[in-house]
């Protein structure tokens, strides 16, 4: 069985590189946020959208906390296949459509780093004020992106999946969910 220890939001923005496996179990969600839809959208350019994953409404409702971790990357990573433009983006926007259980959340924060290969490229802090018991809330963000080194986005391109993610959520200081992704950038068109 893992042994998890407990993370702070500091800790978590310190990281310099990805994690090994997960910072928390899954029944640490205590409560009961769901994530059921999911938008990336371009904020300038062509203002595409780049991404949308909505849970089935014929789905369970409730989350799944208990997993065998060999299985925990089919149920908390992600790959994405953006297209490369995306790169060279200055703001994306993201709308995540999510649930609360029984339980009020006094505040909702969200930390995401990124990186390539073992670098940590552009880091993220969003908090979300209070969310009601058993309510559906939006959340939007609008991201600023960094300019990447031409070297580094060519090496991005040719090395399929090999820019990561981690995304750690939090109420108040306790760390009660994390998900990891994996992007790719190729032509779509």
């Amino acid at each position: 069985m893992t042994q998890y220890r407990e993370w702070t939001p500091e800790e978590c923005l310190a990281l310099q590189s990805p994690t090994e496996g997960y910072l928390c179990p899954l029944n640490a969600n205590t409560y009961g946020i769901e994530f059921l839809e999911f938008r990336i959208r371009e904020m300038e350019g062509l203002k595409r959208e780049l991404y949308n994953v909505k849970k089935p409404d014929d789905a369970p409702s409730e989350p799944i906390l208990d997993i065998p971790p060999e299985l925990e990357d089919q149920y908390r990573l992600i790959q994405y296949t953006f297209p490369t433009e995306v790169l060279k983006a200055k703001t994306i926007g993201t709308s995540l459509v999510f649930a609360v259980g029984s339980k009020e959340v006094p505040s909702f924060r969200m930390i995401e780093r990124h990186y390539f290969r073992d670098k940590l490229l552009k880091s993220f802090d969003f908090t979300l004020g209070f969310c009601m018991p058993n309510s559906r809330n939006t959340w939007e963000v609008i991201y600023t992106l960094p300019p990447l080194d031409p070297d580094v986005e060519r090496l991005m391109l040719e090395n399929p999946f090999e820019s990561q993610s981690d995304s750690f959520y939090f109420v108040g200081n306790k760390m009660v969910m994390h998900n990891k992704a994996e992007y790719r950038y190729e032509d779509l068109e």
